[in-house]
C-alpha cells in the first residue's frame, strides 16, 4: 500500500478499488475545502459534493454536451487504451467528475495523465488555454469491502438523479449506468471482492 500527501493525505494500492472525485477550478468558494471542519473526510466529502450538486453559480462547463463527452471518451481511453486502471464506475456532472476504478499505474501518474490531458482539451475548446481547468487536488478514498464498492458505485451512478439532472440513472448520458441499458460493457470478472470490515460514510 503507498501512501502520500499534497495538501491532503492519500492512500491507494495497486489492484484494489479506489473512489475518486476532482471538479472544476473555482466551482467552490475558497473557504470550502474537503476535510474542512470538526466532520470525518467522508462526511466533509458527501457535504461537499451536495453544495457542487446544488451550485446555480461558479463554473458548469461539463453542463455542455462537446466537454462531457469529450471527458467521457477519455476515461474510457485511459482505461481501455492506456491501461492505467480498471474502470468500474463513473459520473461527469456539470462542475465535477466521480470515478471507481482499481489503478493499474501510481495514483499520481493515473490522475495527472487524465485530468491533464481533458483540463487541455477542454481549454481548447472553450478557448480559455492557460487558465486552470481543474481543482489541483483530487479526493480519494480507498474502497475497503464489496459492500462498499456497491453503495459508492450506486452514489456515483445515482448523483445525476439526486442532482435533479435526470430522473433515472440509466438516462444519464455521460455515466456507467448507461452500461446496462446498451452502453458499454462493465467490463470481465465484475468488480473484485475484498473481505474486510464494512465502514460507512466513505470515511
Amino acid at each position: 500500500m503507498t501512501f502520500y500527501r499534497r495538501r491532503l493525505p492519500h492512500l491507494y494500492d495497486i489492484g484494489q478499488p479506489i473512489f475518486l472525485t476532482w471538479r472544476l477550478h473555482d466551482s467552490l468558494p475558497v473557504h470550502r475545502v474537503f476535510g474542512a471542519g470538526n466532520l470525518s473526510s467522508g462526511q466533509a466529502f458527501v457535504a461537499l459534493d451536495r453544495l457542487l450538486d446544488e451550485a446555480r453559480r461558479g463554473p458548469l462547463y461539463l453542463r455542455q454536451p462537446a466537454l462531457a463527452e469529450m471527458i467521457t471518451e477519455a476515461i474510457h481511453h485511459n482505461a481501455s487504451v492506456l491501461h492505467h486502471y480498471a474502470l468500474h464506475a463513473f459520473a461527469v456532472m456539470p462542475n465535477h467528475v466521480h470515478l471507481l476504478l482499481s489503478p493499474l499505474v501510481p495514483l499520481p501518474k493515473l490522475t495527472k495523465s487524465l485530468k491533464g490531458i481533458t483540463a487541455k482539451r477542454a481549454n481548447e475548446m472553450l478557448a480559455l488555454t492557460g487558465c486552470s481547468f481543474w481543482q489541483e487536488e483530487s479526493y480519494d478514498h480507498l474502497v475497503r469491502n464489496d459492500r462498499e464498492f456497491e453503495r459508492i458505485r450506486r452514489y456515483i451512478e445515482h448523483n445525476p438523479v439526486r442532482a435533479a439532472l435526470v430522473t433515472e440513472a440509466e438516462q444519464y448520458r455521460w455515466s456507467s449506468a448507461r452500461w446496462a441499458t446498451g452502453g458499454v460493457a462493465r467490463g470481465p470478472g465484475g468488480p473484485p471482492h475484498i473481505e474486510l470490515g464494512s465502514v460507512e460514510n466513505f470515511g
